[in-house]
């Protein structure tokens, strides 16, 4: 089967400048070829109608927005990246404000003629387009397909040509169209599992199954890897050597290169969706994600979505020392440069995201119990403490609300059989399975152990040592039924973590606050504490002590008691002259003399 991507894509036809008509036949004498000079003078009528009407559209378009086409296509064709920066993320965001923050962009058939119908930029433009369209407004189904159709163009440009494309984008914007590019994959699964309410339009175009499907999504995602060479380069990276030397006439071109990294993070964030936990950290084998200079950190929303997904995927493996590790890394990170993206257009997705991880944190704590940093864990306490609350005490409703809240929208590959009318006819869309309440169902299944076996380690939590019959009696229970509940929760307590390798590898650790052993019939109780970091404890409190000092330094005295001078002077000690002492106006004003014993 031929790979969607590499399907020739036919050509837009020409539009005649200055409202020209080409009938495109020859006159004929007579009756004969009539019907065919009919059908043709409507067609051209109908042509010449739709090019007024663009006129009329562009001529409607405001002047700002003009410019900014213009100017927007020039730095594109130049490939100036720092104007294609500023115009990106800059110009698009503050136009759309204040012109179409409750409207559509003018179409790209419409601003056409101002780019000289360069079909490279209006591709782009589509891309750009329809991203706004998801983002503000609501998408209708025509718009999912030719959104689809448009990536189908833009990577057939990019992965087609026999060699490298003559094109480069800042990594934000690449970023960005992979990001949308599964994001709008995402929305159309579940747009498309909603049987109700789809117009008769809508179910002849559903009846594509290819269009938005897991295969061609896929594909897209790996060929950009493939082009790109990048896993080849990142080996080659992690291995001492010139990554150069593997590249590849595409692979050393930043477009390619940068589209392949971010493929990576993309698979990843699919394979998550679509349930695959172990083959989307798998794909991260050869990435650095502790080297500063990564390319995963070029784009912050891309170190934030990777270290989510990452940290949801080992939390789903049951590996929650690592899914801790995770989320208090890429949150503490934004904490740290929140200041920087207040003014950032992705400044909101990026909060949300960590909202979500709070509460993912928060359901691997109640695990996992382990000392976070002082400011995440009050942050998390703000946030989910009544969660957190419930949960520590086994309550299978409170990880059920945070797990439903803070996981990703999963995606199912089965749908409705829109390609069969009879089956259509008695589908009914309540037995199509819900993606999210099924892993739902698998995370509660994992964790169902330690839940229920809440009640055994509250009792051995309170003492050191404790006999098997003894325990048995308070849980009212056989002997040999209290051991084998002892060795069920000892097991459900001990996890792979991570240490060395890929982000699969790990050694067996006890993730509990509690450990014991059976000695014949004695239970002996160790209780797992995590020292308190005293140091930093000393830096953050130190740091706040001096805030306030300095508060209490830009305030005057009360006006009543400013300037005040001793009413009397007290004789000093004998043999003792009297001193000079200072006394401030305000509290940290000037200061006038005053004598003073």
């Amino acid at each position: 089967m031929q790979p969607y991507y590499a399907q020739d894509v036919d050509e837009e036809d020409e539009i005649l400048a200055d409202g020209e008509v080409d009938f495109g036949v020859d006159y004929v004498d007579g009756n004969f070829g009539d019907g065919v000079n009919a059908a043709l003078l409507a067609e051209a009528q109908q042509q010449q109608q739709q090019q007024q009407q663009q006129a009329a559209a562009l001529a409607a378009v405001p002047d700002a927005v003009k410019k900014y086409i213009v100017a927007f296509h020039q730095a594109i064709q130049n490939n100036s990246l720092g104007e294609i920066s500023a115009a990106y993320e800059g110009s698009w965001n503050r136009l759309t404000d204040k012109f179409y923050a409750k409207s559509e962009w003018p179409e790209a058939e419409v601003i056409a003629p101002l780019v000289q119908e360069d079909q490279q930029f209006l591709t782009l433009y589509r891309e750009l387009w329809f991203r706004h369209v998801y983002s503000r407004l609501s998408p209708a189904g025509e718009d999912r397909f030719n959104s689809y159709d448009n990536y189908c163009d833009l990577f057939n440009f990019v992965l087609n040509s026999e060699g490298p494309v003559p094109l480069e984008l800042p990594a934000q914007w690449l970023w960005d169209i992979i990001d949308e590019f599964i994001y709008q994959f995402q929305s159309y699964s579940q747009w498309r599992n909603r049987v109700s309410n789809k117009s008769e339009e809508e179910l002849a175009l559903l009846q594509d199954g290819g269009v938005w499907s897991s295969y061609s999504v896929l594909n897209v995602l790996y060929s950009l890897i493939q082009k790109s060479k990048i896993l080849e380069q990142l080996a080659a990276t992690e291995a001492g050597e010139d990554p150069a030397s593997v590249a590849g006439d595409f692979g050393e071109k930043p477009l390619y290169k940068l589209l392949g990294y971010f493929s990576i993070i993309g698979l990843l964030r699919v394979h998550v969706l679509l349930g695959d936990y172990t083959l989307a950290l798998k794909m991260l084998d050869h990435v650095e994600l502790n080297r500063k200079n990564s390319l995963i950190t070029r784009v912050t929303a891309c170190h934030v979505a990777a270290y989510y997904y990452i940290g949801f995927a080992y939390m789903m493996l049951g590996r929650y020392p690592d899914a801790v590790k995770s989320f208090t890394h890429i949150l503490v990170f934004i904490m740290r440069l929140r200041q920087y993206h207040t003014r950032s257009y992705q400044y909101d997705q990026i909060n949300k995201t960590a909202d979500r991880m709070y509460g993912l944190l928060a359901i691997c704590c109640a695990l996992c119990p382990t000392r976070l940093d002082e400011n995440l864990q009050t942050t998390m306490k703000d946030k989910y403490g009544d969660q957190s609350s419930r949960m520590s005490k086994g309550d299978r409703t409170a990880f059920e609300e945070l797990f439903i809240y803070a996981s990703p929208k999963f995606i199912t590959t089965s749908s409705p059989p829109y390609h069969d009318s009879e089956a259509m006819a008695s589908f009914d869309e309540k037995t199509l399975a819900d993606p999210a309440q099924h892993q739902l169902k698998v995370f509660m299944a994992d964790i169902s152990t330690q839940l229920l076996n809440s009640d055994v380690q509250s009792f051995i939590r309170l003492y050191k040592s404790l006999g098997t019959d003894k325990l048995a009696d308070f849980l009212a229970a056989d002997e040999e039924d209290v051991i084998e509940m002892m060795m069920v929760t000892k097991g459900s307590t001990r996890r792979l973590k991570w240490s060395e390798g890929g982000l699969l590898e790990g050694e067996v650790v006890n993730t509990s606050d509690l450990d014991f052993n059976i000695d014949g019939n004695m239970i002996n109780v160790a209780e797992v504490k995590v020292g308190r970091r005293y140091g930093d404890w000393f830096l953050r409190n130190g740091t706040r002590m001096h805030e306030a000092l300095l508060n209490i330094k830009a305030k005057p005295l009360p006006a009543g008691t400013q300037g005040l001078q001793p009413s009397a002077t007290r004789p000093g000690p004998p043999g003792r002259a009297p001193r000079q002492e200072f006394r401030p106006q305000g509290a940290w004003s000037a200061k006038t003399p005053a004598t003073v014993a």
